[in-house]
């Protein structure tokens, strides 16, 4: 027995070993610099860091764990490249929201300025790995794309399950800020994975994910302080977290140990609960895909097809009988834009720049038109006519048969991503420099613009798909104000902030009545007909905390709409009771595509491709 217990003992020191083998070292942790071009505060906080950085001695590389910018634009991620290249010493980097969310090239700008949005590599017997954590454009919870998931199992599997890991993520992988954690950290768990490094919250904090430990890192930003500062981490036979203040000693405030770790099974009681699909039997898949790449635009159906694009910059048709893939059509980059077929033509903006038309049927492609920046707008067809706008300060005007442009408009000062809507003489869309327009149809000349009264972006109300009916525009932003606009000349007829909703909206078949989600729990119907706004009913959905910008639709006394966290809704149109509901998942449903029969087709940003029957 003592021979035994001696041989356990010697086991249990060789494991350890291998673990502390590696030579001690240091490295810094920059997170949350939010670099903009119209405030020059953030750029000194991280020019002070990295040069603090260069004075010190023992620091072997520099980690960048997101929101590197305010605003997500190319000029303010190529200022901070600017600064960052300064340094000595090695910088790896990754994205956070303010990338991912607010960018005028659809979160493709970060990857070719930076060379990618996402690391892997092995320092001193350690495996760093980093990526990023969402939303991509869409406002909602955080969410790690699935071929990202898929990304950090393969290199993690490459480096094998003893190595100590470090995980790099913007977002903290917990419930509340990323949408799918679970799914990652299912992938994590099976590895020597010692801590993940986050951002965020701009404060020092540690967390526990499922298990995971999680160190959450200050800002680089000197909020309401005199200097800004950053984080040394120092790794041996312990992991020792150091707050640096810009020319100050370093302060430790966290030591946890370096050690060999097993995780034991998750816990179910955190995930996600999908017993509310019990209650509602009446809902049914009749097929669901599982692309396992992102998606992020409304689905569209004609030909017994259903056309959807994805992150790896596809333009897919699949079958609407069955969701067998039926042909893919690769454009240069990640699409965000919404499909539209008409005359067996399926036309599509990507974030490559250009416009594709394509054969409906077969995915050839029939033209192209180039412009300089992303494209993201949604094209509305009518007639001969494609109406698009993009990220290059221009909404076009192209002929459907051969890609020729009727006229542009190029006043933008901000990209363009929404569905425009046509009423009559007129076309109406907002875009990301605080403005909505109306051009009028046939010119594209400028009827009028309006803005909310806020100055800065990211109240534009750019990302809802607006309505139009009884000679009023209807918009709401993320303002929370719910405004009517005369719509031939622009007039405030009235602005409400008492339902707080944001980026959503839908309206009754009669044109009649006009709806919102509020961002929590509630549905509003007003009427569209009086110049005052009328509410007609508020019910309780009872989905809680919503912005996810999926429009209400419905056909059949039904209105359908998708949560942040993959619950799909139906209410009754005239009362706003809630009929049913379905989760097909935790991540963003887009807005969905009403079929007849009561039933409808949805995509998700999980890459999920679903038929439901309700």
């Amino acid at each position: 027995m003592k021979r035994k217990n001696i041989f356990f003992i010697l086991l249990f020191i060789v494991i350890q070993f291998s673990v502390f083998a590696s030579e001690p070292f240091r490295f810094a942790l920059f997170t949350d610099l939010h670099i903009s071009s119209t405030n020059p505060t953030p750029s000194e906080d991280l020019t002070n860091a990295v040069n603090d950085v260069n004075a010190l001695t023992g620091i072997d590389f520099v980690i960048v764990s997101g929101d590197v910018s305010e605003s997500g634009d190319g000029k303010s991620l190529q200022a901070a490249k600017a600064m960052l290249d300064k340094l000595k010493i090695p910088y790896y980097i990754t994205a956070g929201n303010h990338e991912t969310k607010w960018s005028e090239s659809g979160f493709t700008d970060f990857a070719r300025i930076f060379g990618n949005d996402k690391f892997s590599f092995t320092h001193k017997g350690c495996k760093f790995i980093g990526f990023t954590t969402g939303p991509i454009i869409k406002m909602g919870d955080g969410h790690i794309a699935p071929q990202d998931i898929d990304w950090v199992d393969v290199e993690l599997k490459k480096a094998g399950i003893e190595i100590p890991v470090f995980v790099v993520t913007h977002y903290p992988l917990q419930a509340g800020d990323v949408d799918n954690w679970y799914d990652m950290t299912d992938v994590l768990r099976k590895y020597n994975v010692q801590t993940l490094l986050n951002g965020h919250y701009h404060r020092n904090v540690f967390l526990n994910y499922d298990g995971i430990p999680g160190v959450v890192n200050r800002s680089t930003l000197r909020a309401k302080n005199k200097i800004g500062g950053y984080t040394i981490y120092s790794v041996s036979d312990s992991i020792r977290v150091y707050e640096k203040k810009i020319g100050q000693p370093e302060i430790n405030w966290l030591t946890f140990s370096f050690e060999s770790r097993n995780y034991n099974k998750p816990n179910p009681a955190l995930r996600p609960s999908f017993e509310i699909n019990k209650e509602n039997k009446n809902v049914s898949e009749v097929w669901r895909l599982n692309s396992r790449v992102g998606i992020y635009g409304k689905p569209a159906v004609a030909n017994e097809l259903v056309y959807y694009g994805d992150d790896f910059g596809y333009l897919n048709a699949v079958s609407l009988i069955d969701g067998t893939p039926v042909w893919k059509f690769k454009t240069g980059s990640r699409i965000i834009s919404s499909p539209a077929v008409m005359d067996n033509k399926v036309v599509v903006g990507s974030t490559d720049g250009n416009i594709y038309c394509l054969n409906s049927l077969t995915g050839k492609q029939l033209w192209k038109y180039e412009t300089t920046k992303a494209v993201m707008g949604c094209p509305l067809i009518q007639h001969d006519t494609v109406f698009i706008g993009g990220s290059d300060g221009c909404f076009r005007a192209l002929n459907l048969k051969n890609g020729t442009q009727f006229w542009q408009f190029a006043e933008l000062k901000n990209y363009e991503e929404s569905l425009p809507v046509i009423a009559t003489d007129k076309i109406y869309f907002g875009a990301w420099d605080t403005y909505f327009y109306a051009l009028e149809r046939k010119s594209g000349k400028l009827a009028w613009k309006w803005n909310n009264g806020n100055a800065g972006i990211l109240f534009s109300p750019a990302a809802v798909t607006a309505i139009v009916s009884n000679g009023k525009v209807f918009i709401t932003a993320p303002d929370r104000y719910w405004t009517a606009l005369n719509a031939q000349n622009g007039t405030v007829v009235w602005r409400t902030n008492k339902h707080e909703v944001r980026e959503t909206e839908g309206i009754s078949e009669d044109g009649n009545t006009v709806y919102s989600r509020c961002m929590n729990d509630s549905v509003v119907a007003l009427d569209a007909r009086s110049d005052k706004p009328v509410v007609l009913w508020k019910k309780s959905a009872a989905y809680g905390y919503d912005h996810n910008p999926s429009m209400l639709t419905n056909k059949d006394g039904v209105i359908v709409f998708g949560t942040r966290n993959g619950l799909l809704i139906g209410i009754d149109t005239a009362s706003g009771s809630v009929l049913w509901k379905y989760k097909i998942g935790n991540s963003i449903i887009n807005t969905v595509t009403i079929l007849p029969n009561k039933e409808c087709i949805l995509t998700t940003s999980e890459g999920v491709v679903a038929r439901i029957k309700y």
